[in-house]
């Protein structure tokens, strides 16, 4: 089961962080079809949200079709992201692991490492499109 967290420093508002923990999950194959979210309460209690906020982020997930409310049993996964790349994703994730393991060798701390590879993910997404 997913386990959300909120980054208030992020500047991205608390109902989208939560449906990006989602799509990733999906993504990632950590959802699989059928798999039940956390019901509201349960992630009232784990992130100090409002309630409201959740069932935001919930209906913009059953909207895309990536989830179905069942009224009194709970929200259930109804649709997958994961593709056939998904195998690639462990190879991929050991190298980033020691990419990481460098980079704090390197004395960068997490933010410095979160900038760098945003600023060189986005700049090879730019050089994709060229």
């Amino acid at each position: 089961m997913i386990e959300f967290h909120l980054d208030t420093r992020s500047g991205v508002s608390p109902y989208l962080q939560l449906v990006r923990q989602v799509r990733q999950a999906l993504r990632l194959g950590v959802l699989r079809e059928g798999d039940q979210l956390p019901t509201v309460k349960e992630v009232v209690a784990r992130v100090a949200i409002n309630p409201n906020t959740v069932l935001k982020a919930y209906r913009e997930l059953e909207h895309e079709g990536l989830v179905a409310a069942r009224p009194g049993v709970g929200t259930f996964v109804t649709r997958t992201l994961s593709d056939a790349s998904l195998a690639a994703h462990g190879p991929l994730r050991h190298e980033l692991r020691r990419w990481l393991a460098k980079a704090r060798r390197a004395g960068l701390d997490d933010e410095s490492i979160e900038a760098l590879f945003l600023t060189t993910f986005r700049a090879g997404a730019q050089e994709d499109i060229a």
